[in-house]
């Protein structure tokens, strides 16, 4: 997944905003982050921003990711580097949390109107299961954020 947004962040005609992105990882994978940050310098970068693709904040974006930066760093000089905040409650997440939601809200899914063939007691049914997911949803969505 980090690689694909790699790719859709790359520069084109229609985005000029940075010069590269490459995709880096702290650790079980590779480009770890000495390789992508010396293959931005390659590519001519000496100001390189690096963003915790992360919802939350801990360890690996306080520290973790910060000394692997400065380590790069080193290998270079003459750049510099800064790290983004990570996701969070952005308002482009809680829209994207938001889509999410509709979009399972708008998916059929198995309930007691499906099974009876839609009669009335059905539909009341369904409108159970509706909120019933509805409930799950918020619930959730509070559980994931305390």
């Amino acid at each position: 997944m980090v690689v694909e947004l790699s790719r859709a962040l790359a520069p084109c005609a229609d985005r000029p905003e940075w010069d590269a992105v490459e995709p880096a990882f702290l650790d079980l994978a590779h480009p770890d982050i000495a390789q992508g940050y010396a293959a931005l310098v390659d590519a001519g970068c000496s100001e390189i921003i690096a963003h915790p693709f992360f919802l939350f904040e801990g360890n690996h974006t306080a520290r973790d990711i910060p000394d692997a930066l400065a380590a790069a760093q080193s290998a270079h000089p003459g750049t510099r580097w800064t790290i983004t905040l990570p996701l969070g409650l952005h308002p482009g997440v809680v829209h994207a949390v938001r889509a999410r939601i509709e979009d399972a809200l708008e998916q059929p899914g198995l309930d007691a109107a499906a099974a009876d063939g839609g009669s009335a007691e059905g539909s009341k049914n369904e409108a159970q299961a509706v909120g019933a997911r509805r409930a799950a949803t918020s619930s959730a969505t509070t559980a994931a954020s305390g």
